[in-house]
């Protein structure tokens, strides 16, 4: 008999890291698990605006590995940023071709940040591709994204796992998280300092919504991957399954999550 179960993800940003949701859907999946609704921020957000229009995690994969993304970056004449995010659109234009989230299979919400009033700003009607892009912009790299009287940079800064939208709404939350990072590390230079203190910072706005998980899944060492490792995408990718598969052997409460009403929806 079918479950009634309403199942939130939330997904978390980092970069080239968030490839690693793709083989954790996948597992989920695999073992008859689907959600009702998909929160995403950043990386996060690309993905689950991926996966919520019916993609397939592998496809999505495929997308990435064949796609040269940085041909379609354009400098920005801009003291903001160096590089324009908006021009990324007409990538996302060629696979999320309705525009909309009202057409997505699976709800979506994607998180951003309101660099003006310092608050995280939610997305989940309307237009589908600018607050996806608004969730990605980190800042210093990519000029902000102009929404209406918003200035939106990457939602990460204030809210790197986006549960709140879940929150009294699924009965069950799993939140992933893709940014683990060794517990002592090597430091070489101010690069390697530097980007160990930027995760360090995004994991802690993440631990701190970790307690509104029912169940909390993140591969181990994904810290150690750049934010533009494109080249890492398949190990990410079977990082981020591997991890599901020993998840679910060592949690296996998780499978009374198995066979929702709503696994009858194509994703």
């Amino acid at each position: 008999m079918k479950s009634k179960l309403n199942i939130g993800i939330a997904l978390s940003g980092g970069g080239v890291r968030g490839i690693s949701h793709l083989g954790v859907l996948k597992g989920l999946n695999e073992a008859g698990i689907f959600p009702t609704k998909v929160s995403g921020t950043s990386a996060g957000a690309i993905v689950g605006a991926m996966y919520c229009d019916g993609y397939q995690p592998e496809e999505v994969l495929k997308i990435i590995v064949e796609t040269n993304y940085f041909k379609f970056m354009r400098p920005a004449i801009s003291l903001t940023g160096i590089l324009k995010m908006n021009s990324v659109g007409d990538l996302f234009k060629l696979y999320l071709k309705h525009n909309s989230f009202s057409e997505l299979k699976t709800p979506l919400t994607v998180a951003a940040t309101d660099v003006k009033k310092g608050k995280v700003i939610y997305f989940s009607e309307g237009e589908l591709i600018n607050p996806v892009l608004a969730s990605s912009c980190i800042p210093g790299m990519f000029d902000p994204i102009v929404i209406g009287n918003k200035h939106l940079i990457d939602g990460g800064v204030l809210n790197n796992l986006p549960v709140e939208p879940l929150d009294g709404i699924c009965d069950y939350v799993i939140g992933i998280n893709c940014n683990h990072l060794p517990e002592e590390a090597n430091i070489k230079n101010m690069k390697s300092l530097i980007e160990r203190s930027v995760i360090m910072a995004m994991n802690y706005n993440v631990y701190s919504r970790k307690s509104k998980c029912d169940f909390f899944i993140e591969a181990p060492g994904l810290g150690k991957y750049g934010v533009f490792d494109i080249k890492k995408a398949p190990e990410l990718f079977r990082a981020g399954y591997d991890r599901i598969s020993q998840f679910i052997d060592e949690n296996p409460s998780i499978l009374e999550l198995a066979n929702s009403e709503k696994k009858k929806v194509s994703v």
